[in-house]
């Protein structure tokens, strides 16, 4: 699992069939994280620009947007209310 913060947007008008209807957030992992640049999710819990987020990475993240046979690497799973720590 991994923290980030959303920074944008992608849009494709052109992919897989079974991505269609998916939006896609560009998340940069915060600094505490162990993983490196910026990284694309899908979004189904409606994070928006500026805010932090919970992204699931490899099969959990299929599992996670409930997407089982569909090409996701990355889904936003939660947004984050409050991180007592997590960003100092």
């Amino acid at each position: 699992m991994i923290v980030g913060k959303v920074v944008g947007s992608v849009v494709a008008t052109r992919k897989n069939e079974r991505l269609l209807g998916s939006k896609f957030m560009i998340v940069e992992p915060i600094e505490n994280m162990s993983e490196n640049g910026r990284i694309v999710a899908v979004d189904n819990v409606g994070a928006g620009i500026g805010e932090i987020v919970l992204v699931a990475t490899g099969s959990a993240a299929r599992v996670g947007c409930d997407m089982d046979n569909a090409p996701v690497d990355a889904a936003i799973v939660g947004i984050v209310d409050n991180s007592i720590g997590l960003m100092d």
